[in-house]
């Protein structure tokens, strides 16, 4: 009878048959790449019997899957998404009976025998058990860490036979609660190496350096007798294992990132190792490199690709480094596990400090009072050790990481501050970092998530709350402060950003954060017409989920920058451009280089329209400095409408990471005023007509102006909720909105009131069941030649107890109007706590182009500082809006409830209109999906207002 073979499922083990962690290095040694198409076959239990593992076992009638990969996203059960909870009851270290399992086998050649070889796996989700040519060796939990096995004397010339059974779930599953999707399988590397005689094992690298002397200490350890050369340090085939001193060496940096190449060579092999100097410090409550306080404007990272998963290719990983230094960021927080390996390689190289966490968070015991959680259990211990072991061991050679992180969200207990003592014993040159660790008992660095404007300042000034004793509150004020998570970047959003940055700024003790996160987790999906979109939690039938929260990225899931992106890129400028009666300041706020990279051009435009343009002649200004240049000789001398001029720092020549010209940071300034108000766009010529307007006499809306035919504005306060509005884990304002009701307002008619030139409309706009409500009173003037000027009145009556989403005017356009052109805030989103990306020039974008689509479809497209907007169908008819002196605009094809009822954007149809909101103002957007909400200064409280606008038909 054949008998069950698995890796043990509910232990408190960690695995057997594996070697002891060591570095990842090169290796000159042969080496065998195992990725590719495997033999398959899927079990919903882990009940198989053995014997796939035999050389005899006939798979024939398996399928093959792709390795690396997920097994859910190649056809085999399905995806599912939870952020805390986990999806199997709570019963550590137990897992139920069913248990999806993946059986793996893969022949592969060898034209010789290796005496003694490893075969590695750089990640498997999340047990899995090994066998080389039926014989097995060993098991491993640890889904994103590696694991190696000895198989040397197994191996034979000709073929050979790997096989694999994976299970979803393990007593490790109770570690890997990491709010992402549940995927599993192979889904690394897999390679066999050869160890050939008197070849290297672990090297550990330290270079260390002095900023005061410019001078760098090299020791590089090895597990035996081996040489290094560096032709640069000048340093042939010296014995590894002492301290070298080097007299002057270049520092490596985020931003001066000079790796030096060393050759390590042992009796039998031979590696390169990319080496970079650099010191890692707390001093006087600053977080400090090469003696120097550095802002960390940071991103978390989870790996993820749209169809593959956590499957990272060189591409993908390339692009994101890429797109991370395009836009300022200069910091990653790995969360919340170590990422591919060659990740690393890549912020070695092109410059990102990095926080590299351990593969560990237990976040699922919270819902249960935290009951059980292993941090806290002696018998969890081996596990929390294995995991940081693997982590440091691994990567523990790259220049770029600055701190070491024992996890994410797994409480607090002895077996995480027993993590860190090991750390600081194997590697004291780092410091490490806990959350969870609120007191900073057995941390470097004091940490928060989603710490509000008003604590971070308080813990800015050291006026935090006590920690819990006397010894521990003393320690943690010396501390530099780091926000791990902060300004949640999901749908719409984050709001606030500007002040954050400030805050940082200004207060020593703060070494900045990292944004949650980088890029949504959707997952491609396509409509039966073909049509993609991004499928969140519950799209794929789960039992158990957390929705739309896995969609909480910076950059969209295929890697388009989002607006929030796009507003975090001017947020981190580390140039500063200011303006005064003196003449143009800049200030460099890199940590480390000067600016002689960079070009400085400007431009000034009339109206929107460039009239003249040049360099600035700005000298080298080094890290931390400033300089005063005069402006250019460039106002035009007889203008009536607005002029800015715009300053512009580009990379003077090509990047590995971004061509010459990329905009590296900018600035605006306005010259001069218009003198008399915005005059029709060029192109377009008012309409005149006898009979200019024509209003419905029952509710006293504009139903023609001119050639025009359309429904006339009126009072407008909702907006389809943001996610940021909604509030998952925050303030939510969305609750509050739909019961008093304003996404189902009506209106009275009160009055019309018909003069000579002008016709007045008093009405009541409230909900109902209510007894609140706005009188507004709408007042319509002629202007001299054509169109209407529109003041409106809005006082509010009765309790509004929370900020409004929109105030301002809805009108419904033919759908033939095709095309906006604006001059104003552009070319993006713009909302009241997140406009410092926007700036002042004119535009023209097609109506679908103003959509912003996000994968939960939400409030989008709106545009601040409109002083003018012409809206017109493919003739050049249409509508000239002018406001006195800005409005805010968003333009659609559906309305704010088509919008609100959408999940998907592939839900949103088209109607037979354009819907055209003019707002007086919106409230901000916050951050309250996770986090605080809107700040009051950016909050869109009931009062009284007024406002007008001017319509004037166009023809083209």
């Amino acid at each position: 009878m054949m008998t069950a073979v698995a890796a043990p499922l509910a232990t408190f083990e960690t695995g057997s048959g594996r070697l002891p962690p060591r570095a990842r290095t090169s290796t000159d040694a042969a080496v065998v790449n195992l990725n590719g198409q495997w033999q398959f076959r899927w079990s919903p239990t882990a009940g198989q019997p053995a014997g796939f593992q035999n050389e005899g076992f006939d798979d024939s009638g398996w399928d093959e899957i792709a390795v690396p990969g997920h097994w859910q996203l190649q056809g085999y059960g399905a995806p599912a998404y939870t952020n805390v909870r986990y999806p199997f009851p709570v019963e550590p270290p137990f897992v139920a009976d069913e248990n999806p399992t993946g059986d793996y086998r893969r022949w592969f050649d060898l034209d010789r025998g290796f005496d003694e070889a490893v075969l590695r796996f750089d990640g498997v989700d999340s047990a899995f058990t090994v066998w080389c040519n039926g014989i097995e060796l060993g098991w491993s939990t640890g889904s994103r860490l590696t694991s190696e096995f000895a198989v040397g004397g197994l191996l034979r010339p000709g073929r050979n036979l790997v096989a694999v059974r994976a299970h979803q779930w393990s007593s490790a599953s109770y570690l890997e609660d990491q709010d992402m999707w549940w995927l599993s399988g192979i889904f690394r590397d897999v390679s066999l190496i050869e160890r050939p005689a008197g070849g290297l094992g672990d090297v550990f690298v330290s270079a260390d350096y002095d900023a005061e002397t410019g001078a760098g200490t090299l020791t590089v350890r090895t597990d035996g007798a081996a040489t290094l050369s560096c032709a640069e340090l000048g340093l042939v085939s010296v014995p590894a294992g002492e301290a070298i001193p080097i007299p002057d060496v270049q520092p490596w940096t985020a931003e001066t990132p000079r790796l030096y190449r060393l050759a390590l060579a042992s009796a039998g092999e031979r590696t390169e190792l990319r080496v970079g100097f650099r010191r890692i410090s707390t001093e006087d409550g600053q977080f400090r490199v090469n003696g120097r306080p550095v802002l960390l404007r940071g991103v978390n990272r989870h790996e993820w690709h749209p169809e593959r998963g956590r499957v990272m290719d060189a591409e993908t990983m390339l692009a994101d480094v890429r797109l991370m230094k395009q836009h300022n960021i200069n910091a990653v927080r790995t969360s919340h596990y170590p990422p591919h390996p060659d990740f690393l390689e890549l912020c070695d190289e092109y410059g990102l400090w990095v926080v590299l966490e351990c593969d560990l968070e237990t976040h699922g015991f919270e819902p249960n009072g935290w009951r059980n959680n292993p941090s806290d259990d002696p018998r969890w211990l081996p596990a929390y050790l294995d995991r940081i072991e693997r982590t440091v061991e691994r990567d523990k050679n790259h220049p770029s990481i600055i701190m070491w992180s024992l996890g994410n969200e797994s409480g607090s207990g002895q077996n995480l501050a027993a993590m860190a003592d090991w750390v600081h014993r194997r590697d004291p040159s780092r410091p490490v970092h806990y959350e969870g660790d609120q007191n900073s008992e057995y941390v470097d660095v004091y940490s928060r998530m989603y710490a509000s404007h008003a604590e971070v300042e308080a813990i800015g000034k050291g006026l935090e709350p006590a920690a819990a004793t006397e010894q521990a509150d003393r320690h943690r004020r010396g501390l530099p402060f780091v926000q791990c998570e902060y300004a949640h970047a999901m749908g719409n959003g984050p709001g606030g950003l500007t002040e954050y940055q400030q805050l940082f700024e200004n207060y020593p003790r703060l070494m900045g954060g990292f944004v949650w996160e980088w890029i949504d987790h959707g997952i491609s999906q396509r409509t039966p017409e073909g049509t993609e979109y991004f499928g969140y939690g519950g799209d794929f039938g789960e039992e158990l989920s957390d929705g739309n929260f896995v969609l909480d990225g910076l950059a969209f899931a295929d890697r388009t920058p989002s607006p929030g992106l796009i507003e975090l890129k001017k947020v981190f400028e580390p140039l500063r451009i200011g303006f005064s009666a003196e003449g143009i300041r800049i200030e460099n706020h890199r940590d480390f280089a000067a600016t002689d990279d960079l070009r400085w051009s400007w431009q000034v435009t009339d109206e929107g329209l460039p009239v003249s343009a040049g360099e600035l002649d700005v000298p080298a200004i080094p890290a931390g400095a400033s300089t005063l240049v005069g402006y250019p000789a460039a106002a035009p001398s007889e203008s009536s409408g607005e002029c800015w001029l715009t300053v512009r720092a580009e990379l003077r020549s090509a990047t590995g990471w971004a061509e010459a010209g990329h905009e590296l940071g900018w600035a605006q300034h306005r010259l001069s005023a218009p003198t008399q108000p915005p005059a029709p766009v060029a192109g377009a010529v008012p309409v005149r007509r006898p009979e200019l307007a024509d209003f419905d006499p029952l509710t006293g809306r504009l139903l023609r102006l001119g050639d025009l035919a359309l429904l006339g504005p009126r009072l407008d306060l909702w907006r389809a909720p943001t996610d940021n509005d909604r509030g998952e884990h925050g303030e939510p304002l969305e609750p509050v909105w739909r019961a008093l009701g304003l996404h189902r307002m009506r209106h009275r008619t009160v009055a019309i009131e018909v003069e000579a030139q002008a016709i007045t409309v008093r009405s009541r706009v409230a909900p109902a069941s209510i007894d609140a409500g706005f009188a507004v009173c709408y007042r319509w003037t002629a202007l001299p030649e054509a169109g209407l000027r529109l003041a409106v009145e809005v006082v509010p009556d009765g309790d509004w107890p929370v900020p409004l989403p929109r105030l301002g005017l809805l009108l419904r356009l033919p759908a033939a109007i095709s095309t906006l052109e604006w001059f104003g805030c552009g070319p993006g989103e713009a909302y009241a706590d997140s406009h410092a990306a926007v700036r002042i020039g004119r535009y023209r974008l097609g109506i679908d182009e103003l959509q912003t689509p996000y994968a939960y479809p939400q409030e989008n497209g709106n545009r601040r500082g409109v002083r003018w907007a012409r809206l017109t169908d493919e003739h050049g008819d249409g509508l000239l809006v002018t406001a006195e002196p800005t409005i805010e605009l968003t333009a659609r094809r559906w309305t704010s409830n088509d919008l609100d009822a959408a999940r998907h954007p592939t839900d949103l149809r088209p109607r037979d209109a354009v819907y055209l909101n003019l707002d007086f103002a919106q409230t901000g957007l916050g951050t309250a999906s996770c986090g605080p909400g809107v700040l009051p200064e950016h909050q869109l409280l009931a009062r009284p207002v007024s406002f007008a606008v001017c319509l004037v038909p166009v023809a083209g």
